[in-house]
């Protein structure tokens, strides 16, 4: 969610902010500007939809000596996607972009208006620039207006600010929002608020802790912290491996990374599994010890990866676990005691209310674990102890191969819980890990089931709405069923546990009710299959996912025949993730960017 580049140097200034933009798209906009400054004088350009918008209105615009540039990808938060809400954001002499949420905005615009300052957008981030210019007709130089206004702010940010007064200066400032500079030998100064665009430019990174503020120069990187302490830069070496994906002859990202996941698995579990034993090198014994309860807690679709973690805790570790929807459990005054292991799972480490009650947990004293796909995230950085996904880049913004391996890195997790603990026994642990290694074959997709999946798509483009039905762990799978279809198809859809149709939803049943029923041969499966049943007697349009031919249903998806339920699952997740994936093909949607959605939700 919003994206933000800057650039100090000499060479093409617009190009370099433009790719690093687009490097960013994954993360979700709906508008895009970049402001350069450039002998004394600042260009800026600005247009809603896709970056081939931007890059149209620049065109004409060369840069081919020193400047100071800014760039942003905005995901609307204040004001609807219109040029006039993009940013970057102009004062008089000035230009700001911004990632996050200024909390006080409404009580400073006020006091702003007040003094005769004009407005021109809805947003938040434009009252940034006014307060800097503000203090800058009270203070000895540009530096100090812009601490100054640092101070003045509530909220989450991520700030890079040009002055025209400052013609070799940027200024930033970071707090809660992520955002790091990378410099190389040129002296150039390279911003982003993810790696990614940094990637062939520079050598070194320096990734910012929040409350840290300060500014580049060509020859100068200067950081304080929240106390106004002067900070020595960390650097970390910048990976030279390009990392922006490339469709390679698949139609859309999404499509390339349901495909992936078999690759990707076998890299979660690379160097964690031994003959009996699952090894995290990366967590320390201690980190179980007085351990009662396990508070699993995350939003969207980690929060379904958080439900299928629950029942693994509770059967394999036999330690009590709940689950908390992070945007709930951080308003909720919950009561939290030190014999809890709080976990919180984000794809991007950076999800604004999964990060809220992370830090509630460490405010209350509780040991903390995140499970996450990016390192030096901010929930990485925080929390106790952190398992890495190894996802790789996921460009779609509907996520696919991050849930798969956060599921394995459950499934791991609660065998590595339940030896500590003995729940299981050695032959028990070995059996599990032996199922474990099977998992990249079981979601590797073949051209029978995706061909079939594309040729009966066509039969549920109309209708009310969608059923996905599981039970056990498979209802955590059919509610991310439920939203994938949501999400990219813009169709209804709603995921429940098969037993709970009886209960008030089969009142929807008619045969433009599409119920997708997810039949595991190895759990409850007779169950599962009479619950489905009551929906076909209604007349509701069945397609079954199942491994075992169901007479009553329109549509069967075959899956092969496993050994545990845990291989139909992942085979399954396979299934209504193509599913989706062609019904929003045949309706025409951009599979990759769907609307109203971001990939990184860095706001509440």
């Amino acid at each position: 969610m919003c994206g933000i580049v800057g650039y100090l140097g000499e060479k093409n200034s617009k190009e370099i902010l433009l790719s690093g933009l687009k490097e960013l798209e994954y993360r979700g906009y709906d508008s895009a500007g970049i402001a350069v400054l450039q002998d004394g004088d600042f260009s800026s350009y600005k247009a809603i939809g896709k970056l081939v918008n931007l890059e149209e209105k620049t065109k004409d615009f060369v840069t081919d000596k020193f400047s100071i540039g800014i760039g942003h990808t905005r995901w609307a938060t204040h004001g609807k996607p219109t040029e006039l809400n993009a940013h970057p954001h102009l004062g008089e002499s000035s230009y700001v972009v911004h990632n996050g949420i200024i909390e006080n905005y409404a009580e400073l615009k006020k006091e702003l208006q007040e003094s005769g300052v004009t407005f021109l957008s809805q947003t938040d981030t434009e009252v940034i620039v006014h307060q800097f210019e503000k203090n800058l007709k009270n203070t000895k130089n540009a530096f100090e207006a812009f601490k100054n206004t640092i101070k003045e702010l509530q909220g989450a940010y991520a700030i890079l600010l040009v002055y025209k007064g400052e013609r070799e200066s940027i200024f930033f400032a970071k707090n809660g929002s992520p955002m790091l500079v990378g410099v190389n030998k040129e002296n150039e100064k390279y911003f982003a608020s993810s790696d990614t665009p940094l990637i062939g430019h520079c050598t070194d990174v320096n990734y910012f802790e929040d409350g840290d503020y300060g500014y580049v120069t060509p020859n100068e990187l200067v950081i304080f912290n929240s106390d106004d302490e002067l900070q020595k830069p960390h650097f970390t070496k910048l990976s030279t491996n390009k990392l922006s994906a490339q469709k390679d002859g698949y139609r859309f990202f999404m499509e390339k990374e349901i495909y992936e996941q078999a690759d990707v698995i076998t890299d979660t579990l690379l160097g964690r599994l031994s003959v009996d034993s699952v090894i995290f090198d990366e967590l320390d014994k201690s980190l179980f010890e007085g351990i009662n309860e396990i508070k699993l807690c995350a939003c969207g679709t980690s929060y379904h990866s958080a439900l299928s973690a629950s029942y693994m805790f509770e059967r394999y570790s036999k330690i009590k676990t709940s689950v908390e929807v992070a945007s709930e459990f951080r308003y909720r005054e919950p009561i939290m005691t030190n014999d809890t292991l709080f976990i919180v799972i984000s794809q991007s480490g950076e999800t604004a209310d999964t990060l809220e009650t992370l830090k509630m947990a460490k405010k209350a004293g509780l040991k903390t674990l995140v499970i996450c796909n990016v390192d030096n995230s901010s929930m990485v950085r925080l929390a106790d102890s952190s398992i890495l996904t190894r996802a790789g880049v996921e460009k779609g913004v509907a996520s696919t191969k991050a849930f798969a391996t956060q599921v394995t890195i459950f499934w791991m997790l609660s065998l590595y819980v339940a030896k500590l603990k003995n729940s299981l026994t050695s032959d028990e642990i070995a059996s599990q890990i032996h199922l474990l290694r099977e998992v990249p074959a079981s979601v590797k997709v073949s051209d029978a089931m995706h061909e079939k999946i594309k040729r009966l798509s066509k039969r549920y483009l109309h209708g009310h709405g969608f059923f996905f039905i599981g039970r056990d762990v498979f209802y955590p799978l059919a509610l991310e069923g439920a939203l994938k279809l949501k999400e990219i198809s813009y169709l209804h859809a709603e995921g429940y546990p098969s037993g709970e149709m009886k209960h008030g939803p089969i009142a929807l049943a008619d045969p433009e009710l599409f119920t997708i029923a997810l039949l595991p041969q190895h759990l409850l499966y007779e169950k599962s299959k009479s619950n489905v049943e009551e929906l076909s007697a209604r007349d509701s349009t069945i397609c079954a996912i199942s491994p075992i031919e169901f007479d009553k249903a329109d549509d069967y998806i075959r899956t092969k025949e496993h050994a545990h339920y845990m291989l139909e699952f992942f085979e399954m997740m396979v299934a209504v993730q193509l599913l989706s994936l062609e019904i929003s093909i045949r309706l025409g949607n951009d599979v990759d960017m769907p609307r109203n959605l971001a990939k990184s939700v860095t706001v509440e």
